[in-house]
């Protein structure tokens, strides 16, 4: 299908598909035999394939965007896209002119398939020039998605995609450096370019000219190819941390200088079964005669490598418990893996410290980790005395020495001189956050948990993409629907918690769910002003307290954030500050709920009390629920402050108010509801109108459990 004639390939404007197709696919795949056969076919410049061209005629000037291009939701780079971002910048918008770039892949579900409107077969390879259809042609197995995140404001852009059957470094780095000539095109100027911490992505950052070397690091490369601008590279993050507990847990014993670290520690902390805890009371209580009834517990949602794991070692190891003794080398590892991630998740221009944005105010910190964090690494060594950067658990290691060196090249080049594009560098955009933000959605919207088809997938892409804003800190910036940043990065690192270890060193214990609901019984704790409060309430209130204390454990055997699990409970700080070892109170073996669990309980009681009509199941309908969620948080405005632990917590996420705070009141408000109306159709209760006292059974309180009892109120005096 390609002529021979060395004039037909002259003019680009004449290229047939077949042409354009052989052109672009020859230069994507191998640049050296595209620059050779340059030498015999006057094929066009490489730069010519990404830049829009003009043609002129007599009559008028028609605009052919680059082959690899399209106007529709088809494989390639969307030109929608790129010509909004050059409004953009062409009004002057600062937050557009410097852009992050990232890359990652999706896989496919192979088949091939007849499309109606374009009646052409699909399914096929597509670099953005055109579908290859032909008999020999291989079926596509992986796409390819790229995105461009803003520097200094938070707007993302979906910049393509394509079609491929088998991805290679050499690949990713010809797409990579499409895209750099193609934001330069509109004027955006490209700092840096982030992959996953993979095989494929080491192959592509050496492609790219990245020295991953500990004794001769090259974190830049030039573009265009010699050229004085350069670009950082980084691996993600998350993908880097994996790699790293990968490498603790398969070498179990790491030795640096005079310092052991001990994979066993961390499985022993995130195994440690439920301890109960007796203490004299203090005299403050007014009961020095009683003891104080506390339970170990530990908070599954805590991640490896935190300040709360290195502080609930230490904590274990001054109790004078065994399995934690001599664990001084693996606090301290934890606590340095600790401080470089906090450094790497800055999402939030207003914090102070590591966990802040780059600034020059706390740069000379940070310098001064990472070159503790290089000394650590080289020096790392496994039971037989092997240095781990040169193992084959090297590369979660070299990549946090990348991202270092990426990082304080961008403050010397970026942040520091004066006329900078931003005097503060979010870390949080060079990792793959915002990318895996939008596959997510991407995978939910194609409606099945397996690999889409190229048909559903491009069809799903358009959807999402005519969604897709720009707006900085919109929910649909990058067409990602409501879920948060802070969101996809906890869900992202649920692999490195303790309840991950958990699940897979004790499988049978896991995150134990509370699945039968507590007896009321029992003798009711003292020492803190609820449980004393509870001593002279009735039984419905003690129902009350259970069942928050029974959503409490429900809900904190879901939730993936560690800070709103320790929310949950009652418990005494006074003996332990971090949240991944808890003191919790325990009311008839249920755990004691906190004062605003408790608190959104009582209210949704007496919303339900006051406007609930249950029992009814035709009237007992998802908008009814909806409409007494709303009442219970109108009932909770103008109170006082839920969650006081949590302040400085919301500030971790984005300004907005679908945050922690409210998914908590929201989760506890629809769990105690559903408890209420279903508990109360299997009895057969219903509410009076207006605000009366609650029906009874003959013998029994309104609150027994869905999944078991509560005693009598004799029953609670004889204990």
């Amino acid at each position: 299908d390609l002529p021979c004639e060395l004039h037909s390939w002259r003019q680009m404007a004449e290229y047939s598909p077949e042409m354009r197709q052989f052109a672009c696919i020859l230069h994507l795949y191998h640049v050296k035999a595209y620059d050779y056969l340059r030498k015999i076919f006057p094929l066009p410049h490489p730069y010519s394939l990404t830049k829009q061209v003009f043609i002129h005629s007599f009559i008028h000037s028609e605009c052919i965007s680059s082959w690899l291009s399209s106007n529709e939701a088809a494989a390639g780079f969307s030109n929608n896209i790129f010509l909004r971002l050059q409004e953009k910048v062409e009004r002057g918008e600062q937050a557009y002119r410097y852009c992050a770039l990232m890359v990652q892949d999706m896989s496919l579900q192979k088949q091939q398939e007849w499309d109606p409107q374009t009646q052409r077969l699909t399914g096929f390879v597509d670099l953005g020039a055109g579908v290859l259809d032909a008999d020999e042609a291989p079926l596509a197995s992986e796409a390819i998605i790229l995105m461009a995140v803003g520097i200094s404001s938070p707007w993302t852009a979906p910049l393509g995609y394509f079609f491929v059957n088998s991805t290679t470094g050499h690949l990713l780095a010809q797409l990579l450096r499409q895209t750099i000539s193609k934001l330069n095109n509109i004027g955006i100027t490209v700092l840096a370019v982030t992959s996953g911490a993979t095989a494929r992505g080491a192959e592509t950052a050496r492609a790219l000219g990245i020295r991953i070397d500990p004794e001769r690091i090259q974190c830049t490369f030039q573009h265009p190819p010699g050229s004085a601008h350069s670009i950082t590279y980084f691996f993600d993050i998350c993908h880097a941390l994996q790699l790293i507990r990968n490498a603790l847990q398969c070498f179990q014993k790491i030795e640096w200088l005079s310092n052991t670290v001990r994979w066993q520690h961390l499985v022993e902390l995130a195994v440690l079964r439920e301890q109960r805890v007796l203490e004299p009371c203090s005299p403050k209580s007014g009961r020095p005669g009683s003891e104080e009834n506390y339970h170990l517990k530990v908070n599954l949602a805590t991640l490896l490598f935190s300040e709360g794991v290195a502080d609930a070692l230490e904590h274990l190891q001054k109790l004078g418990l065994a399995p934690f003794q001599n664990c001084s080398g693996t606090v301290k590892f934890v606590r340095l893996m600790s401080h470089l991630c906090e450094v790497f998740h800055g999402r939030v221009p207003y914090r102070r410290g590591l966990k802040g944005p780059l600034l020059a105010g706390n740069y000379t910190k940070i310098s001064h980790l990472f070159n503790e964090a290089k000394s650590f690494f080289v020096t790392l060594r496994d039971s037989v005395g092997r240095y781990i950067i040169k193992s084959k658990r090297k590369l979660g290691f070299l990549s946090f020495l990348l991202n270092a060196e990426s990082l304080k090249w961008l403050y010397t080049n970026y942040v520091c001189p004066e006329g900078t594009p931003s005097h503060h560098v979010l870390t949080c955009v060079f990792s793959l956050d915002s990318l895996e933000l939008f596959l997510r959605a991407l995978q939910q919207a194609c409606g099945s948990s397996g690999s889409p088809t190229c048909t559903v997938f491009q069809a799903t892409y358009h959807k999402l993409l005519a969604s897709c804003s720009l707006v900085p800190g919109s929910p649909d910036s990058g067409g990602s629907g409501s879920t948060s940043s802070l969101e996809i990065s906890l869900s992202r690192r649920r692999d490195l918690t303790l309840g991950s270890i958990r699940a897979q060193y004790n499988p049978a214990r896991g995150r134990m769910l509370a699945t039968e609901y507590p007896y009321c019984a029992g003798l009711l704790l003292h020492g803190s002003a609820l449980s004393n409060a509870l001593t002279d309430l009735s039984l419905h209130a003690q129902s009350i307290t259970c069942t928050a204390g029974f959503i409490a454990e429900q809900l904190a055997s879901d939730l993936q954030c560690e800070a709103c699990l320790a929310s949950l409970f009652e418990s005494d700080e006074s003996r332990l500050r971090c949240r991944s070892v808890l003191y919790v109170k325990k009311l008839g073996g249920v755990s004691l709920p906190s004062a605003s669990v408790y608190h959104i309980t009582s209210i949704s009681e007496q919303v339900l009390n006051w406007y609930g009509k249950v029992g009814d199941s035709n009237k007992t309908t998802k908008l009814q629920h909806l409409s007494l969620e709303q009442k219970v948080f109108q009932e909770l405005l103008g109170e006082s402050p839920l969650f006081p632990t949590l302040t400085n917590h919301l500030f971790d996420g984005e300004l907005c108010v679908n945050n922690h705070y409210t998914v908590l009141v929201k989760e506890i408000t629809q769990r105690y509801l559903n408890i209420r109306t279903n508990h109360a159709k299997h009895l057969n209760l219903k509410y009076h109108c207006g605000r009366h006292r609650l029906k009874r059974l003959k013998g029994k309180h309104l609150f027994t459990s869905p999944l078991g009892s509560c005693q009598s109120s004799q029953t609670h005096a004889g204990s």
